[in-house]
């Protein structure tokens, strides 16, 4: 007899070596259908898997996480299937899952058009009704590269030749399509009911741009319509909050082949940049931060020495003068410990918090450019605390309060965080590694928070905590970290003088609370679809008249208001008040005072608040009232 243990704890007894499928199908026939593969004893696999002794089984699902990247890898093969079926010369490549969907890689004699995706899709869903049996196959390393030079898959065949020999491979096959795969798999196409293909780009062979140019089409699965309904919805609200298209109508920066990567920012994009940095840099000074500012251009030999030059040099934008190789400045932390290093430092003078806006330059790849979300030339929040071994934990539970504190003032509520481990190729001993994972770990319980364990994705250096704002389309976007670091401390010859007169290296925790400015802009501009809250928005307030005869008045309320220390501007252009006000709520301005012979009569203001795109009157005010108002919505960060 085998015993299997189900996730409930429950046991059932076959009589044959079961497959997940059978298990399920014992359990109620409704889970049967449901089933997409399983866990025995912590591996996932297909649903046709054999139990062949006792074993603990986990049904999967689409309910399931596995579940749903199943789907999703499974959605790929069927868009390689269906590719294939229309366009028979095409060569299929990869085709991973990604967040929220799938893509795969194609080489094509000419490039995909919206046309072509449409048909493709018509083919999956086609290929989908049909039910049609997804099958394992094991193949040598030798058999399989037969296999696929059978098939004219060249890029395949270069894969599997990159595969030590000797070695056992799977394959998945449906119909006449093979696909080579780990797996697992869904059991039959008729599981693939709710998915879009979205979009076509390119994409280089194995992302070398010396290697050929493919066409990469992405697309989305999940498991019923009405969820995918909701992600296309949002995809829609997405790019109506593209922060690119934002940042025209709002005239807050633009991008120039000129200077690719680099931002140049308009007067309003620059006031709220500047905004964000002077907010931090207000944090920082009630932390106990010192501020510097370190070089942008740097001798090699630094990068040598602190190791990021054999690791990091493609990224580096280099220059030369004078017979010396220097490196434009990719990250702050080497010239740091130079700051550092400067005069002897005692046990009692640390924790040392030494913070920098550091501008930083990076060789990205021109494809993966992309408005401010990944630029060539940014800013950092960036600081570094060296301390001893027994403050990493009191160091790093403050930071925690910092960030939290700092996302709830942007607006963010939901935040996820996880904690990076050590990796397999590392610096240090074990002795060290446990003592810096454990105080990230205790500071993370010691608040009561929820985290997720990511093992062996550490830095070299060190472990990590990793946080990451959920904006208001559920989107994450990674921005906080915190890393401890025994090693760059020791590469740069940092040390302090302990209380027992030795010398000791001091350890080194990195952090940032928004990462780079520049995309933590891009963030806020999505979140708040540009109606940024009060006191971020880089014009608060507009006054406009209705006449020429209020011109005067208006100019005295502009003058008081900028003295109170709010951002207003005027606007006694000779056009209709109605158009000023369509203009300006375009615009986001959350509040326009218009100004007519009443208002002047009376001395006040008529406010319109940017409630939403139409506005809304709130009526006539005074302009003390109006100010206190102003003042608690800024206090309380009530947008």
């Amino acid at each position: 007899m085998i015993s299997i243990t189900l996730a409930d704890n429950s046991q059932r007894q076959f009589d044959h070596p079961p497959s997940v499928l059978q298990v399920a199908e014992n359990i109620s026939p409704r889970l049967a259908k449901a089933t997409l593969a399983g866990i025995v004893n912590d591996t996932l696999v297909d649903s046709t898997y054999c139990i062949e002794s006792d074993a603990n089984v986990k049904i999967i699902t689409a309910k399931d996480a596995e579940g749903l990247e199943i789907l999703r890898h499974s959605c790929a093969h069927l868009l390689a299937m269906a590719v294939k079926s229309l366009f028979p010369k095409a060569q299929v490549t990869i085709g991973p899952v990604i967040n929220d969907g799938f893509y795969y890689d194609f080489a094509f004699e000419r490039s995909f058009t919206p046309e072509d995706l449409e048909k493709i899709e018509v083919k999956m869903h086609e290929l989908a009704k049909a039910n049609i049996p997804v099958k394992r196959l094991e193949l040598s390393r030798d058999a399989a590269i037969e296999q696929f030079k059978s098939m004219e898959e060249h890029y395949k065949v270069m894969i599997i030749e990159d595969i030590p020999a000797n070695e056992i491979l799977s394959c998945y096959q449906q119909d006449d399509f093979i696909d080579l795969c780990r797996g697992p798999h869904i059991p039959h196409t008729g599981h693939l009911t709710a998915f879009k293909l979205t979009k076509v780009a390119g994409a280089y062979w194995r992302g070398d741009a010396n290697n050929a140019m493919l066409q990469r089409i992405y697309g989305t699965c999940w498991p019923d319509k009405k969820q995918l309904q909701i992600y296309l919805t949002r995809l829609e609200e997405a790019e109506k909050r593209d922060h690119r298209r934002l940042a025209k109508q709002l005239n807050l920066f633009h991008t120039q082949e000129e200077a690719p990567g680099m931002v140049f920012w308009h007067p309003n994009g620059w006031t709220l940049y500047q905004i964000i940095e002077q907010y931090i840099r207000n944090v920082l000074n009630q932390h106990d931060y010192l501020e510097i500012k370190t070089p942008q251009v740097v001798d090699r030999s630094l990068w040598e020495k602190s190791g990021h030059w054999d690791k990091f040099s493609e990224n580096m934008f280099t220059t030369a003068s004078e017979n010396r190789d220097y490196a434009i400045k990719p990250m702050n932390c080497p010239c740091h410990v130079q700051v550092y290093n400067q005069g002897l430092k005692s046990y009692r003078d640390l924790p040392l918090k030494l913070a920098e806006f550091g501008s930083c330059h990076r060789n990205e790849p021109s494809g993966t450019l992309h408005g401010l979300m990944r630029v060539r030339q940014f800013t950092q929040d960036d600081a570094h605390i060296f301390c001893t071994e027994d403050q990493i934990q009191s160091e790093v539970s403050q930071f925690i309060d910092l960030v939290f504190k700092v996302y709830n003032d942007f607006g963010f509520k939901d935040i996820l965080i996880k904690l990076s481990t050590r990796p397999e190729k590392r610096v240090g001993s074990d002795e060290i590694w446990d003592k810096s994972e454990k105080a990230l770990e205790l500071a993370l319980n010691n608040k009561g928070l929820d985290w997720e364990l990511l093992p062996g994705e550490g830095a070299f250096y060190g472990p990590k905590i990793e946080f990451s704002l959920l904006d208001c389309l559920h989107r994450v976007w990674q921005c906080g970290t915190i890393q401890v670091d025994f090693s760059m401390p020791e590469r740069l010859d940092a040390f302090f003088v302990a209380e027992d007169g030795s010398k000791k290296t001091p350890v080194m925790l990195h952090r940032a609370v928004l990462g780079s400015l520049e995309r933590f802009v891009g963030v806020l501009i999505e979140h708040y679809a540009g109606k940024l809250p009060l006191w971020l928005a880089p014009i608060q307030i507009v006054v406009a008249n209705i006449t020429d005869k209020q011109r005067e008045f208006c100019q005295e309320i502009v003058a008081e208001l900028k003295q109170k220390g709010f951002r207003v501007i005027s606007d006694l252009r000779n056009e209709k008040i109605g158009f000023k006000i369509r203009e300006h709520t375009v615009q986001k301005i959350p509040y326009l005072l218009v100004v007519g012979d009443k208002e002047v009569s009376s001395n006040t203001v008529s406010v319109r608040a940017l409630v939403q795109e139409g506005g809304k009157q709130l009526g006539s005010l005074s302009l003390d009232a109006f100010c206190k108002e102003l003042l608690h919505e800024i206090k309380t960060n009530d947008n």
